[in-house]
């Protein structure tokens, strides 16, 4: 697998964890996408392992109902590290409060041991 490839691909099932509507899908989602010890921060929080970072998914399809985590252009990485860009996309009207940009870091098995995530946009803050 090219490493082109390889960071398309942990992105994408990243992006399933973040989009999965179902308790269930987004539990196994986040089992599958991530390490046991995997973490997640961002300016909002810092999640360790699999419970953690389920409920930070969780909570955030809580806040935006009917919307979905989308890749904002291309994927960049070199060998176990990739970052890209994502916005928040009301599923009806195609708005996007919110964006962000994620470097990830990956183990030998292409899951994720580390997301350090920034907000580029949130709404009623001007950012």
């Amino acid at each position: 697998m090219t490493a082109a490839h390889r960071h398309d691909a942990a992105v994408a099932r990243y992006f399933e964890a973040w989009n999965a509507d179902d308790a269930q899908a987004r539990a196994k989602a986040v089992t599958d996408v991530w390490t046991a010890d995997g973490r997640y921060t961002d300016p909002l929080c810092d999640a360790v392992g699999h419970e953690a970072i389920t409920a930070v998914i969780a909570a955030a399809r809580e806040q935006f109902p009917g919307f979905s985590f989308r890749p904002a252009g291309p994927v960049d990485g070199h060998h176990d590290t990739a970052r890209f860009s994502w916005e928040l996309v009301n599923d009806v009207g195609g708005s996007a409060p919110v964006a962000g940009s994620d470097v990830i870091t990956l183990d030998a098995e292409d899951r994720i041991r580390a997301v350090y995530g920034f907000l580029d946009r949130l709404p009623g803050t001007g950012v």
